[in-house]
């Protein structure tokens, strides 16, 4: 009796004991299922959308580079959907010292690349109807924004599209690509064309570069050295008093200044 009761507990504990690692292994298959879950398409836009928000600074290019590069502010936030999903955002430029005065505006609408294209996300910029109505759209209440049935009605001629792909593995980016070869129609200053290239940093960065060309293939305007880099803003620091003051991307010799103005981007 002794003995076979004996046998009993241990088969019972054998069992329970496989019962119990089949569990973990099916468990643990779920889990690595879900972890390595493939990215749908609307994640790649999802993805873009989200790192593109947020107010960003050139700041630190700036202090490199002050002869090429101003300290601008990028703001962007998200404005509404459309029916088939894509994610339209406000986006504005402006120089550091005066945010309130963008001196460029533009909808960006992002959605996933058509499936017979080779690229992840297609971001297309459009021009704004009435931009003065969106002036710092980002830092208004919602309550004192234009509303989403106007922000539709507002969105006006299209200017360019880039279209982007994930980062090959090692690199710093998530995303990166460009506009078409050939670029898109683009008058101002003298152009015929422009381009415009855009990766998205895994910091948090944004790295953007639009130029434009004549009909010879001549840069007329938009940075020669590298794309504008927008890092995320950082927390609020004291003031660092007078010496800040005089800093070189606070003065800038007036007589330069539209003419740095004019090689670094559009103003339109």
């Amino acid at each position: 009796m002794g003995s076979n009761s004996d046998g009993s507990g241990e088969g019972g504990g054998r069992v329970r004991g496989l019962v119990l690692k089949a569990l973990v292994l099916i468990g643990g298959a779920l889990l690595l299922k879900r972890l390595t879950k493939a990215t749908t398409r609307w994640d790649h836009a999802r993805i873009v959308a989200e790192s593109l928000s947020g107010e960003k600074y050139s700041r630190d290019q700036a202090t490199r580079d002050p002869e090429n590069y101003f300290n601008l502010r990028m703001l962007t936030c998200p404005v509404t959907e459309m029916v088939d999903g894509s994610r339209v955002l406000y986006n504005e430029q402006a120089f550091w010292r005066t945010p309130q005065k963008p001196f460029r505006q533009r909808f960006y609408m992002v959605k996933p690349c058509p499936k017979e294209m080779k690229c992840d996300v297609e971001l297309n910029t459009y021009a704004i109807r009435d931009a003065e109505e969106y002036k710092n759209f980002c830092d208004r209440s919602k309550d004192q924004r234009p509303q989403e049935e106007e922000v539709i009605a507002d969105i006006a001629e299209h200017l360019t599209t880039v279209y982007l792909s994930q980062c090959e593995r090692g690199k710093r980016c998530l995303y990166e690509g460009s506009a078409p070869p050939g670029g898109f129609p683009n008058s101002w200053n003298g152009a015929s064309y422009c381009t415009s290239e855009l990766s998205v940093h895994r910091s948090g960065e944004i790295h953007t570069w639009d130029r434009g060309f004549d009909e010879e293939g001549n840069q007329i305007w938009g940075v020669k050295e590298g794309p504008y880099e927008f890092k995320p803003a950082p927390k609020p620091a004291a003031p660092s008093g007078f010496t800040d003051m005089f800093s070189p991307l606070n003065l800038a010799p007036a007589v330069t200044l539209d003419k740095r103005m004019e090689g670094s981007f559009v103003m339109e």
